[in-house]
């Protein structure tokens, strides 16, 4: 009995999981590193402006294989989702909690990272309102990752998700400590004696 299964048929599907676990890598890096910058973690002179950057472009490269993760899908011929099935939350037949929870989280990372180029416009109060929904798009993506990955019970996989979890929940946890008061108590000091007046001149 012949059992093999030829790749190509599964082209689509290896191609959007793979780009999937690359999404969920990128957004983990460009999250754990907001929140760096936001805790002011670095205060090495020119770094934030450095990791402000790469933060900025981890978020768009981000995007781009979430959309990858997406419409590489339109091609599988088992799934078949259709257009409708990757754009519209919960519209997929294939486990549509799970995949509209990840769809939600895709234009939700749209609206957010491509919040960057209007900030001018939308006033910067309403752009750090917007930014503080990247949280909820990262924990969209390990939902949607664990709720409907084929690989979730894969040791690879759980590794990744481990791995890039860890720091983000510890800067979390971090940032809503009590912040240290950096002004310590200093010993009193006692103002410097003023010159003794010239004695007048006999």
């Amino acid at each position: 009995m012949n059992t093999y299964t030829d790749p190509s048929q599964h082209f689509f599907w290896l191609a959007s999981r793979g780009l999937g676990v690359a999404a969920l890598v990128l957004i983990s890096l460009s999250v754990g590193l907001g929140l760096a910058l936001s805790g002011r973690a670095s205060r090495t002179p020119g770094a934030p402006a450095r990791f402000k950057r790469l933060h900025e472009a981890l978020a768009l490269a981000g995007l781009v294989t979430i959309a990858g993760h997406g419409l590489m899908l339109l091609g599988d011929p088992y799934l078949n989702p259709g257009l409708a099935g990757i754009a519209l939350p919960f519209a997929m037949a294939a486990q549509p909690v799970w995949t509209g929870i990840g769809i939600l989280g895709g234009w939700l990372a749209a609206l957010v990272g491509l919040s960057f180029y209007v900030r001018r416009w939308i006033g910067t109060q309403t752009w750090r309102w917007l930014h503080r929904w990247t949280l909820a798009v990262w924990v969209m993506s390990i939902a949607h990752t664990l709720g409907s990955g084929s690989d979730v019970r894969s040791f690879w996989l759980a590794y990744i998700v481990l791995a890039t979890a860890m720091p983000i929940l510890f800067l979390t946890v971090f940032r809503m400590l009590p912040a240290e008061r950096k002004a310590r108590k200093q010993p009193e000091r006692r103002p410097a004696p003023s010159a003794a007046p010239a004695e007048a001149a006999s």
